[in-house]
């Protein structure tokens, strides 16, 4: 079969045929940021921004589970059936939501586990970092010295205080706590990423894709000068931060987010007088705020959609929230169908062997243009404002960020951004899952006048306009 060539006046004209008079703009798609793109885009310039590494991305499962048995017997379970990377998560991290694992049960919960081989990631609440004295017993155990770890310490030095909203006055003594826990890890030996810039706080709390980049990117920054003040070798220090992303269903716009952040880092580090600037590393969870506990199946084609969009986009690492988890800790047939989501989207489809698929896709290069411009004006804004700790501790970002969440919350509630079991084909009764522990409900309150960047779920949110 054969087609007749076409050019893009001649698509025009169909499609104002098919327009019947409503303007051509009627089909330019905008993101909450205002970046415009499509219908139609020529091919762009082919400038592959690649991972870290040509291997494909690593597949992460987390490690919530408050019980430490049950969770060593997951982890095992999990690495067994083709994980190659475990995040855990402790009780009072940020992304624990009311569960997580007690910190004097790590070494329970990584009994077996080969520290040599695993990829281990720590999320933990508290600034001043995890207490190592339980990983360094773990790899005497199994003969393994801490610099022979494939470890990340995840310290995020501003995520909690936002989700709390308790700040102090300034962030001289945050520093130098900070400051010393530097030290001490470069001091023992540990050789994986310190500081973790965590955009999942500011997304679940409604952040468009700018609002979320510039606060990592403020994040990122915040960490840099900590590490400079400690008189580490400025050319290495990008090496020892480590950046998280949500991932939602909106496919484009993930790409594309992933894409801008590799070039918004580039961009921090020469503009920092790095002549080498060393490339992001990116882990990415699928988004906890796009779903649905009563209408929980749809979500697998959500985590679906974000997971491909988070490979294609470049993430290092992917974390695949089971399909339950607004409802509660999940079992393991839904552990084990996130997990396999990825084994099938990297394994068999061969996703992972592909470098940059979006890149000189004229679309998604003008969305990562796009955001990366509006990305960095949020940047500079939260400098102008004296930083992401004072824009935090002055409610300023917060209050940007509630106005895009409030701005959604309205579009979707009337239709205009449609979600399926939720404001579109609601379930009338919500339909029964199986899961480990039913979600706890908590709450959040100010203890320094800063509203706290408290988790939202459109689900709930629109409780009301059912």
């Amino acid at each position: 079969m054969t087609f007749d060539d076409c050019s893009e006046a001649d698509w025009r004209k169909l499609a104002e045929k098919a327009l019947a008079g409503a303007p051509f703009e009627q089909l330019v798609s905008h993101s909450e940021d205002g970046v415009a793109y499509g219908p139609v885009h020529g091919a762009a310039e082919v400038r592959p921004l690649l991972r870290g590494s040509l291997a494909p991305w690593s597949i992460a499962q987390r490690l919530d589970d408050p019980d430490s048995a049950r969770a060593n017997a997951q982890a095992m379970t999990d690495l067994d059936g083709g994980a190659d990377a475990l995040v855990v998560v402790l009780e009072n991290a940020p992304s624990a939501h009311g569960f997580g694992l007690p910190r004097d049960e790590l070494r329970t919960a990584l009994d077996g586990v080969m520290l040599g081989i695993v990829h281990l990631r720590i999320e933990s609440g508290d600034a001043a970092g995890l207490v190592t004295d339980e990983l360094r017993a773990l790899a005497d155990e199994q003969r393994l010295t801490v610099d022979m770890l494939d470890l990340d310490l995840c310290i995020d030095p501003l995520g909690p205080l936002a989700l709390a909203g308790k700040f102090p006055a300034d962030d001289v003594d945050l520093g130098e706590a900070l400051g010393e826990q530097v030290e001490t890890h470069i001091g023992q030996g540990f050789c994986g990423r310190l500081f973790e810039a965590d955009g999942r706080v500011y997304h679940e709390a409604g952040a468009s894709e700018a609002q979320e980049l510039g606060a990592v990117l403020a994040s990122a920054v915040y960490a840099l000068r900590i590490m400079e003040n400690c008189g580490e070798t400025f050319e290495y220090l990008p090496t020892n931060i480590g950046f998280t992303l949500a991932a939602d269903q909106k496919q484009f716009h993930v790409m594309a987010k992933l894409r801008a952040l590799r070039l918004l880092w580039q961009r921090v580090q020469m503009l920092s007088g790095i002549s080498s600037p060393a490339p992001a590393r990116i882990h990415v969870e699928t988004a906890r705020r796009m779903m649905a506990a009563a209408d929980p199946h749809t979500n697998i084609l959500r985590t679906t959609i974000a997971a491909f969009a988070a490979a294609a986009g470049g993430a290092d690492r992917i974390a695949v929230l089971s399909f339950t988890s607004a409802n509660g800790l999940p079992e393991a047939k839904a552990r084990r169908l996130a997990r396999n989501t990825q084994l099938i989207l990297r394994d068999e489809a061969g996703l992972g062997h592909v470098a940059d698929p979006a890149s000189g896709s004229g679309g998604i290069e003008a969305l990562t243009t796009g955001l990366s411009a509006a990305a960095w004006r949020e940047f500079q804004q939260i400098e102008r404002e004296g930083g992401l700790f004072a824009s935090l501790r002055d409610g300023q970002l917060q209050r940007r960020i509630r106005a895009t969440a409030a701005t959604r919350t309205e579009a979707v509630a009337d239709k205009r951004e449609p979600i399926i079991g939720v404001s579109l084909y609601p379930p009338a009764v919500p339909r029964d899952v199986t899961v480990l522990m039913p979600r706890p409900t908590f709450a959040l309150t100010a203890t320094s006048g800063v509203d706290p960047l408290l988790p939202i779920r459109l689900s709930e949110a629109l409780e009301p306009a059912r």
